[in-house]
């Protein structure tokens, strides 16, 4: 997934566009995760990219891509790229 978001709408407050690109990063993780392991795979592991541009992206951990988010909101930033790849995590890359 390498997707550009852009949080400013004329309708839509942007509590409710953040919501929603959490929702889809959810959602396209939970698709990954229900992808068939290869053989020596143990779990699906995930590369995250986060920033206000894909040229200004910095390595995150999956764990705090919500947390960046809404940090970069909190400081009237609306612009957000993510990227996250899938990678098959096996016995050895523990």
């Amino acid at each position: 997934m390498k997707k550009t978001f852009k949080l400013d709408h004329p309708k839509i407050k942007v509590p409710r566009v953040v919501d929603s690109v959490k929702h889809d990063i959810r959602k396209f993780l939970k698709k990954e995760r229900k992808k068939p392991l290869p053989s020596d795979a143990i779990y699906w592991g995930f590369d995250c990219k986060f920033g206000q541009s894909e040229e200004a992206a910095a390595e995150v951990h999956l764990s705090s891509l919500m947390k960046h988010i809404d940090e970069l909101v909190e400081n009237n930033i609306m612009t957000l790229y993510v990227e996250i790849t899938p990678k098959a995590i096996t016995a050895g890359e523990k």
